[in-house]
């Protein structure tokens, strides 16, 4: 088994690279920064966000018929069966999970004209 000499233009201009990838020889980057939604609250347990949760649960416990708006206008129509930080899933004609930064606003079937 006999070894060839790399020439040095198969080395690349600095010498380096014998086998080495391009990506080995890039320094490292600090990471980016953490990407911030808008309906995420940075603050967990704020007042508003307690009322928020204990209104959903409200609604869940007693099957609550509710009406979701959307910000584009479409409505959606049925039961809150879960929700966590940032969706809520609607038990209508259709299961349906819909993000909470996607909500105008919400109220109870019964309550259009009240």
């Amino acid at each position: 088994m006999s070894l060839s000499p790399i020439p040095p233009s198969a080395r690349g201009e600095n010498g380096a690279g014998r086998g080495r990838s391009p990506l080995r020889n890039r320094r490292s980057s600090p990471a980016p920064a953490p990407l911030h939604f808008a309906a995420r609250s940075t603050d967990v347990d704020t007042p508003q966000r307690l009322a928020e949760l204990f209104y959903l649960q409200k609604q869940i416990q007693s099957q609550t018929p509710m009406v979701i708006v959307l910000e584009d206008g479409e409505k959606v129509e049925g039961c809150i069966e879960w929700y966590d930080r940032n969706t809520l899933k609607v038990r209508g004609k259709a299961k349906t999970l819909v993000f909470k930064s996607a909500i105008k606003y919400m109220y109870k079937l019964g309550d259009v004209g009240q």
